[in-house]
Order: C-alpha cells, then sequence, then structure tokens
C-alpha cells in the first residue's frame, strides 16, 4: 500500500470538500520523516554524541515534558483552529529536525533538539486524530482514524527500511548527518504540504483539560503502573542492545521495523482477545508475559552466548511490543464506567497525562539503576511494576453484561 491507494481510500470515508487529501500526504511524509529519525536516532545518541545510559535517562526526561505540558499548551492556545496548530507543530518538529542537522552534536543541543522536535509531536499527535474526525463523513469516523494511522505507519516503516539499507551500505562511515538533512528537508515538505490543510475546525476540549473522577481511580493508577514499565522498554530497550551487545543502526531500524509490522498484524488478533475473554483477563495477563519478557533481557547474557543472548533479546523487545497493544483494554475499562462519549475522551486523555507524568521519572531513575547497580535490576523494576500493575488489576470488577 502506498500513499496514492491511501488517497484512493481516503474517497470512501472522507468528506470530498474537505482538505484530506493534503492532510493525508502530510502525516505520510511526516511519518517518513520520522522513520528516518526513530531508525537511526538512539545510535547517534550513542555513536555520536556519546551519551552513556544516564544521558539517556536525562534526554527522555526531557523529550516527555512535551507530553506534560500540551494540555497547557492547548488550553492557551484556545481560540486556534486544528488545522492552525497542526501546522504549528509541524513547523516547530522541522526547527528540531534542523537543529540535527545543523547544529553541532553535542549532548545540550542534541537533548534541546529532542525536546523541540517532541513539543511538535504531541501537538500534532491530538490534532491529527481531530482532523481525521472533523473531515470524515458521517458515521465513518473510525474508519477515517484507521486510514489516517495506516498512512503515519506506512511512511514510518518505510524511514525504518531506507535506514536499514543505507546504514547496511555504508558501514564504515554512518551516514547520519546526511539522514539528519534528508529527515529535514521532509520535514519541510510536511510544513509546504500543511500549508494547504485550510478549515477552523475545533480543537477537541477534552485535550485542553484534566478531568477526575472516583470512579476512574484504578483506571489512573493502572496507566501509572503501564507507564512505567512501559519507559523502561522505550527508552532503554533499544539502549541495551547498542551499549551491551553492540547492535548498529541497521539492526535496531530493522528491529522497529518487524515490531511496527508485528503489531500491525497482531492489533485486530488482540483486539478480538479483548472482546471474547474481557479486559480484566488481559490486563492481568499480559503482564505475567511481561515478566518472562523482562527476565530475559536482563539475564539472558548470563544464561546463553552472548550473540545467542542478543537474539533472544530482540526477540522480547518484538514481544514487549506485541503485548503492549493490550493496554486497548484500559480503554474498554473506561468505556465501560463512563456516561458517555465525552467522558471516555476526557478520561483517556487525563490518564495519558498520567502515563506521561511518572514516565518522565522512570527515565531518570532508570539511567540510574542502570549506570549505578546494572540492567539486571533495571528489568527486575520492570517486572516488579508489571507486576504490581497485575495485582492492581485484579481488584477491578469484571465487565458489567450488555
Amino acid at each position: 500500500m502506498n500513499s496514492i491507494n491511501i488517497i484512493k481510500q481516503g474517497k470512501e470515508v472522507f468528506q470530498q470538500n474537505s482538505k484530506y487529501k493534503w492532510f493525508l500526504i502530510s502525516v505520510f511524509v511526516t511519518g517518513l520523516s520520522y522513520g528516518l529519525y526513530k531508525g537511526m536516532m538512539d545510535n547517534f545518541l550513542a555513536e555520536v554524541v556519546k551519551m552513556g545510559e544516564m544521558d539517556r535517562g536525562i534526554t527522555e526526561f526531557f523529550r516527555e515534558i512535551p507530553g506534560i505540558l500540551l494540555v497547557f499548551v492547548l488550553a492557551v492556545f484556545y481560540m486556534l483552529s486544528a488545522e492552525t496548530l497542526y501546522k504549528l507543530g509541524a513547523v516547530i518538529m522541522l526547527i528540531g529536525m534542523g537543529m540535527h542537522a545543523f547544529l553541532p552534536a553535542t549532548k545540550i543541543l542534541a537533548t534541546l533538539a529532542i525536546c523541540i522536535y517532541s513539543f511538535g509531536e504531541h501537538i500534532q499527535i491530538g490534532m491529527k486524530n481531530t482532523l481525521s474526525l472533523k473531515y470524515a463523513k458521517e458515521k465513518c469516523g473510525g474508519a477515517a482514524l484507521g486510514v489516517q494511522t495506516a498512512s503515519t505507519q506506512i511512511g514510518t516503516l518505510v524511514g525504518f527500511i531506507m535506514v536499514v539499507v543505507a546504514f547496511s551500505a555504508f558501514r564504515q562511515n554512518q551516514p547520519y548527518m546526511l539522514f539528519f538533512g534528508l529527515a529535514t528537508a521532509l520535514a519541510a515538505v510536511s510544513v509546504i504540504v500543511s500549508s494547504r490543510i485550510t478549515g477552523k475546525s475545533k480543537t477537541d476540549e477534552n485535550k485542553r483539560r484534566f478531568y477526575f473522577h472516583k470512579k476512574y481511580k484504578k483506571y489512573y493508577m493502572l496507566e501509572m503502573f503501564y507507564g512505567a514499565r512501559k519507559q523502561v522498554f522505550l527508552t532503554f530497550g533499544p539502549y541495551v542492545l547498542i551499549l551491551f551487545y553492540g547492535a548498529n543502526a541497521a539492526t535496531v531500524s530493522l528491529l522497529f521495523a518487524i515490531s511496527a509490522i508485528a503489531c500491525f498484524l497482531a492489533s485486530p488478533l488482540v483486539g478480538k482477545i479483548i472482546d471474547k475473554l474481557g479486559y480484566k483477563i488481559v490486563m492481568v495477563s499480559d503482564t505475567l508475559i511481561l515478566v518472562i519478557v523482562c527476565f530475559f533481557y536482563g539475564f539472558a547474557h548470563h544464561m546463553f552466548p552472548k550473540n545467542v543472548a542478543f537474539i533472544i533479546c530482540c526477540v522480547n523487545y518484538i514481544l514487549d511490543a506485541v503485548i503492549s497493544l493490550a493496554s486497548m483494554a484500559s480503554n474498554l475499562y473506561v468505556q465501560d464506567l463512563s456516561e458517555n462519549e465525552d467522558e471516555v475522551k476526557a478520561t483517556i486523555s487525563t490518564g495519558v497525562s498520567i502515563n506521561h507524568v511518572i514516565t518522565i521519572f522512570i527515565a531518570l531513575f532508570g539511567g540510574w539503576i542502570w549506570h549505578m547497580l546494572g540492567i539486571e535490576l533495571l528489568f527486575i523494576t520492570s517486572a516488579v511494576l508489571g507486576l504490581c500493575n497485575t495485582a492492581y488489576a485484579m481488584t477491578i470488577k469484571n465487565p458489567r453484561k450488555v
């Protein structure tokens, strides 16, 4: 599937008088730029910027801050349309990417560039969903979100594959700056394309405020545990492969690509499992599997030769990405408790913010644990957080019968 096919599919689900074509091209190009960026970033930080495990945790701390501040930013700029905010996010992402391409690769400047890029990225994430729903035909909201998500994912996957091919071909001189330049050029194209997206769609009010209710307290706690345990793999999973096992950018990007494909294929199956077994059973069981994943990630090198341990860790990284799809179950839990759709949106948006708050501290704490006590204790910590998630999930009531 390519961007042209996606646009053809868009004809079936989007309003023809909307700017959906420019919108889909924009998200595809943004995804492509992000795929290049993400595919080489961890290796760039380790090999060029010379960041250690503690430095990586600090960088991730600043990368996650925009996610926390987003609700306040949207509240301040409430008068701006979703289209304007989407375009603003594209410009900010371009600035962040350009800093990587044209400024010296120091720890401070690299961290600042990551933070700026993340700020624009977080602005766009919410607006992409808003615009997809605004441009969708009646009763086609879900399909419109699916087309938009597919456009982003395909662009990102192509970016990963480009990194794999190029960095495999140039093993001696890894083309980091060339690819940052290419990613910056693509980000600039996205800005130009997004400038064609006109309109005055209102932003989702649920994303501009926090919503707390005592009936959702278990959901908030589950989000805290999930955010904490997920951050360990998100931040340090690839870095373990790079610093401890010596994985190059082509290998890491290939791992990202395989994970993306695995999640794409497994997502419908996970959804069916949740519907059949219920969200409580899935919430409990997925974190039990996580304990096994964490064990092998932290201790494989003690049990197998290093080359075998590396393969085991790669397989477990992909498995973690797949079982993370089970986080959909918590959204169904919220839906089961809610009175209306607006309440669902507001609660989930608040849960995402809570998730971000805990992740910034886990990033810092995780880097310190690895640096001072080793990767074994780092992934034991992740396993313990998973068990806490399991124990807490066991306390929720079974789904009510409809």
